[in-house]
């Protein structure tokens, strides 16, 4: 009887020959950032997270990525509703603040303390990050651009994170990628930053310690 029960737990538990096995849950990330990751003015599945999330996918990788982004927002607005837009369960962030921090003028040292606590808060709950970065926008001037263009370098190796270093790689100035605004992405915009972005988060996922999955 006891070896029959025990045969019973280990038939039960999966671990018999043969038996299928569940596949690993997939790794839980949340995007959190303002327009340029909410999607402004484009489909849900065209948003920087769902079309993210399909391009790592294709590559193997096992990843849901939820969709943080509000438009408008800025460092300091993220800060306020870190808590409930990051929910626990979260194991990395991609944290992309700052743009509208820069087209209002902030001080960059009001900006770099808002992301720094955002960092630091995420590492309390122990959650990794990956920062996107920022440039300021030549209008603004030397001395601006210079203070603000050093936050997210700085913030990146005062805390270890990986960094994609502008966001807008590729976008910026490129007709075809930004609306009539001039500022925010199309979907082909949106498709050239996962493409730029792609090698850094699979260096994040690699911290994570996920590698994507042999295909066949």
């Amino acid at each position: 009887m006891l070896l029959f029960a025990a045969a019973t737990l280990v038939g039960a538990a999966g671990l018999l020959p043969g038996s299928a096995r569940a596949e690993p849950a997939p790794l839980k990330l949340v995007a959190f950032g303002d327009s340029l990751t909410a999607g402004y003015r484009l489909p849900a599945d065209a948003a920087f997270p769902a079309v993210l999330e399909r391009a790592l996918k294709a590559k193997g990788y096992r990843v849901e990525i939820a969709n943080a982004g509000v438009s408008g927002d800025t460092s300091t607005g993220g800060l306020d509703r870190l808590d409930w837009s990051v929910p626990d369960g979260t194991q990395g962030v991609i944290l992309e603040l700052g743009a509208n921090d820069m087209l209002r003028g902030t001080d960059p040292a009001v900006t770099r303390k808002a992301l720094e606590t955002i960092i630091a808060r995420l590492k309390e709950r122990n959650i990794p990050v990956l920062l996107a970065g920022m440039l300021a926008a030549p209008n603004l001037g030397t001395e601006y651009r210079a203070r603000f263009d050093a936050i997210y370098p700085d913030l990146a190796g005062a805390h270890g994170l990986v960094l994609y270093p502008f966001f807008l790689d590729g976008v910026t100035g490129q007709r075809a990628n930004t609306m009539d605004d001039g500022l925010h992405p199309t979907a082909k915009g949106v498709e050239r930053i996962v493409e730029g972005i792609l090698p850094s988060v699979e260096t994040f996922l690699g911290r994570l310690g996920q590698t994507p999955e042999k295909k066949g």
